[in-house]
This record gives C-alpha cells, sequence and structure tokens, in this order.
C-alpha cells in the first residue's frame, strides 16, 4: 500500500521533460568530517575525475548537463556552483584539485547539520539557476543530490527526514546516501557485488514524501567510479523503450486467439559505452555509421519507442559466437511511471517468467526489429534481426545477428588429429605457462583511455592559453563588428541571454547568494 503511494507521489512531482532534459542536474555533496577522509580523498578524486572525462568527451546529447559540488567541514562549502559539464572541464578539474588539497586529518566535528544546509543551499542555488535559464529554453526540471559521508548512513537518514520535512522539494528527484566504508580491499570480482543498496522502510518514505536511497559502497577507486558511471545511464522514465513481441500461443491459461501478440514492455541499457562516442567529431557527428540508423538499436539515447517481434526460438548451442556483431544491450522490464501500477506488475512478473523458462529450456530468441524511420520513396522494408539471450538475472541481453547479406564466405580447414611432438611440446609448454581465470573480469584490464581523454580535453585550452593576447586581433574586430551589426538591427539584442548571465562572480563558500556576470567575463573567472 505504502508502495502505491509511493508511486502516485512520484507521478505528481515529476512531470514528464523533454527529450534533451531527461538527465538532471546534479549535487554531489561530501562530507569531509570523518577521521577516514585521508583515505577517501585520493580515490574519491580519481574516480570523479575519470567518470567527467568520459561525460566530457561523449557526444551526444550531454549526459551530465549540470553538476555543482559541496563540501562539508565545520560549514559547508561550494567548491563548484553550477556548471555546463561539457563547456567547463577545466573549472571541473580546478575544483577537484581544490578538493585533493583539503585537509585530512578528519579534526571537524561530526553532525548532519551541515549536509542538510549544503542540501538547502543546493536546492536554492538550482532554483535560481532554473529560473534565469527557463527563457533560453534550456531548463532542466528535477536535480538529483548525491552525498558521500563516512558516517553511519542510516542516521544521516534520519536525520535529513527530520530536517527537510518543511523544506521545498518540488523540484528534487531523489537523495542518495553512499556511506563510504574503509574494508579489506576486495578482489576486482567483488567490486560490483560490493555496492549493495540498504533500502529504508517503505513508511519512512511515505512520511518524507521523497525518495531516499541508502547505498554502502568500499573506498577504492572501482567502486567510487562505478557509483559515479550511474550518471551516464538515461535516467529518462517517461515511457518505455522496447516492445518485445510474443506469439500468443492460445493455452488454458489465455483466452487471446493465436493471431493476438503478447507485449512485454521493456527498457533498454547500455552494456558498454560505444568507443565510436568517445572518439567522434567535435560537433557530435560520427565517423563511423551512424547508430541511430533505421536499422540498428541503440539505448542511449531512447527517443524512439523500438518493437521487436520474436520470430523463432534457438537452441543456446546452436548460435555462433561468429554471427554476433555490435555492441550488446540489456533489456529489462520497463520502469515508466506513465503505466497504471497493475499493468506495471503484470509486465514485471510476465517479464521474470519469460526470462526464467528461457533460461529452464536452455533457449535463445530470434527477433525482428521494424525500421523506425522509411523514406516514403521506399517500398521494400529492410529489416535487422537480433538474437536474445537470457541470465540468471532479471535481465536479457541483446545482440544484433548477421543475415544472409552481409555474411562472408568463409571455408575453414578440419583440425587435425595428431601432431608432430616437435611442434606440440613447445606449444603445450606454452599454454602451462599462463596464468589461467576461470572468468573473464574487465575490472582486470586499463587501456590508459582515462590519461587519454584527459589530455584531449587539455589540449584546446593549452593552445588557447599559449597564444598572446595581442596575436588575436582578429577576435577583437570580430567582436567590434558584431556588436556593431547588433546596435544596428535591435538594442535588445545587445543584452546577454539568461543563460549567458548565470555567472559567479565570486563563489560564496556558506551562502546561496550569487551574483550575475556576462559571458565575457569567463575568462577572468577561470
Amino acid at each position: 500500500m505504502n508502495s502505491r503511494k509511493l508511486l502516485s507521489e512520484t507521478r505528481r512531482t515529476f512531470p514528464a521533460t523533454k527529450a534533451h532534459c531527461r538527465q538532471p542536474a546534479r549535487i554531489l555533496i561530501v562530507d569531509v568530517t570523518s577521521a577516514s577522509w585521508a583515505n577517501t580523498c585520493s580515490v574519491l578524486s580519481e574516480a570523479l575525475e575519470n567518470t567527467l572525462c568520459l561525460a566530457c568527451r561523449l557526444t551526444g546529447p550531454c549526459r551530465v548537463p549540470l553538476l555543482s559540488l559541496y563540501v562539508v567541514q565545520n560549514q559547508q562549502e561550494c567548491l563548484l556552483p553550477f556548471v555546463q559539464l561539457k563547456e567547463s572541464f577545466a573549472r571541473v578539474q580546478a575544483c577537484i584539485s581544490e578538493l585533493r588539497s583539503l585537509p585530512r586529518e578528519g579534526c571537524y566535528p561530526q553532525g548532519g547539520d551541515g549536509v542538510v544546509q549544503a542540501v538547502q543551499d543546493g536546492l536554492q542555488q538550482f532554483k535560481q539557476y532554473s529560473r534565469h535559464t527557463a527563457a533560453g529554453g534550456s531548463t532542466n526540471s528535477s536535480v538529483e543530490i548525491i552525498i558521500l559521508t563516512s558516517q553511519s548512513g542510516k542516521e544521516m537518514v534520519k536525520h535529513l527526514e527530520k530536517k527537510l520535512k518543511d523544506v521545498d522539494l518540488v523540484s528534487l528527484r531523489r537523495i542518495q546516501v553512499i556511506e563510504v566504508l574503509k574494508r579489506g580491499f576486495l578482489e576486482p570480482e567483488d567490486v560490483e557485488q560490493c555496492m549493495l543498496a540498504e533500502e529504508p522502510s517503505s513508511n519512512d518514505i511515505a512520511i518524507l514524501g521523497m525518495d531516499i536511497d541508502l547505498q554502502t559502497i568500499e573506498d577504492n577507486v572501482i567502486s567510487l567510479e562505478m557509483l559515479f558511471k550511474t550518471w551516464l545511464h538515461d535516467c529518462g522514465s517517461e515511457r518505455e523503450h522496447l516492445h518485445l513481441l510474443l506469439p500468443s500461443g492460445g493455452s488454458s491459461y489465455d483466452t487471446a486467439p493465436k493471431t493476438t501478440l503478447i507485449c512485454l514492455k521493456c527498457d533498454l541499457q547500455e552494456r558498454l559505452l560505444d568507443p565510436a562516442l568517445l572518439f567522434g567529431t567535435v560537433d557530435g557527428t560520427m565517423k563511423t555509421a551512424d547508430s541511430n540508423s533505421s536499422c540498428q538499436m541503440t539505448a542511449w539515447p531512447a527517443t524512439v519507442l523500438y518493437k521487436l517481434q520474436v520470430v523463432k526460438a534457438l537452441k543456446s548451442e546452436g548460435v555462433c559466437e561468429s554471427v554476433l556483431y555490435g555492441l550488446p544491450f540489456i533489456i529489462k522490464s520497463t520502469s515508466c511511471w506513465q503505466l497504471d501500477w497493475d499493468e506495471l506488475e503484470l509486465n514485471q512478473h510476465s517479464f521474470h517468467a519469460l526470462c526464467h523458462s528461457l533460461l529452464k529450456r536452455k533457449w535463445m530468441l530470434l527477433a525482428k526489429l521494424d525500421p523506425q524511420n522509411t523514406c516514403p520513396s521506399w517500398n521494400i522494408v529492410v529489416h535487422s534481426y537480433y538474437i536474445i539471450v537470457p541470465s540468471d538475472s532479471a535481465t536479457l541481453l541483446v545482440k544484433a545477428v548477421a543475415v544472409r547479406e552481409l555474411l562472408m564466405p568463409s571455408v575453414f580447414p578440419a583440425l587435425l588429429a595428431e601432431h608432430p611432438e616437435r611442434v606440440r611440446g613447445p606449444i603445450e609448454s606454452a599454454l602451462n605457462s599462463l596464468e589461467v581465470e576461470v572468468t573473464y573480469n574487465p575490472l582486470h584490464l586499463k587501456s590508459n583511455l582515462y590519461k587519454h581523454l584527459k589530455s584531449m580535453l587539455y589540449r584546446p585550452l593549452h593552445r588557447q592559453q599559449a597564444q598572446p593576447r595581442d596575436q588575436r586581433p582578429e577576435r577583437h574586430q570580430s567582436k567590434q563588428h558584431q556588436s556593431r551589426a547588433k546596435a544596428t538591427v535591435a538594442p535588445l539584442l545587445m543584452a546577454p541571454s539568461p543563460a549567458q548571465l548565470f555567472r559567479p562572480a565570486v563563489v560564496r563558500r556558506d551562502s546561496s547568494e550569487y551574483s550575475f556576470l556576462p559571458k565575457e567575463d569567463d575568462e577572468f573567472l577561470q
């Protein structure tokens, strides 16, 4: 009953937003009052910088549109007012450097009042930013607050519930309290399992009228990095992403005719980041084939509704890995808030039943994707096909499968049964010298990608600073010419837009008051 009440409150509080505003603004509050801050500081800074360099280099719509950062010592300090991430990596990097330089003695008095004040100040800052950018059309309707603390997470949640009862939380999507604990170092394969969520009771959430997510993680780079990477997922829940269509069997449990289809409403989620999104051009176009073409699926941004119609079942051992290609996507039961509660619950149970049955039968599914956008002059529809793979979790894996037109000819020689000892001996010796792992874990491998992306992000800034100001007359003349043109057309065009106005002249450490400067003062602020 409480869950249904919470769902209805969530639907009333958070209306649907436009596609380009699906991602919420984020406020990160770091509590440094614990004595363990000395252990957490370096790993937190590295994990945050790694994730943000990914977010800045990803082409397409920004996945972390607005970011603000507070630290709580004896009082709250705003190290980074709201900035648009893709345009402000230098300021973000300077903020992380300041975070690294904070005292590490852990001598600050503990208590939740500083965190509460940071929450209130961050919400006020978000309201001011939203008010001054609404006229420009680039609005963000919701904000998410992430609190990192080494104090007791449960006590922090209780304190927030008590202090925030009378605070206006309309724009708040959720508060996430992350309790960072110092434990024995986990093996990389166990890191993802250490991020276990401790949900508060339904009664506490219903009384508060908002969503507080309590998690406990270990203070190492991988755990914190995986936490921050959840910001890169699509946070929109206004509609489902995929309809998985199954033929109705006409069993005794279903009275519908066999010509009808069973429709499971699902969401898509990325399993991997597409490397092409990291090395695309500056304007967001891709050097490779467009991932949003009519014959391919994409999990982010989910701007279209895909329909996958199951056409056949396949034995798991009968699918060759060589005919699967492209990035894998995760299919899970939808969490779309616009569905009725009963429909959402029935859909989830049906999805779980499908996963269980496929795993029990050792089956995969072959499905056909209908193209979304076809040219009116086309009279032939090109279909693409996908393999759906079950797992022991409540998710399915979907991957593109080759069709006749794409398959290249190949003639493979038969494997010889016998080999000369002079050949087989050295091969066996080489294999025996290798370290053997039971499973492959990608967390064991590093490719220096973060260092490469950071160097690419730093490069434009360094080039601009290396050029003396007196050697850039063209830029100055261009500004003068543009100013005269604007003054000729209309005096109103001389005024900067609201989005340009929101520039804090001075970062007020313990206040939510900000003054506004034109965009031309950015160079001075940096």
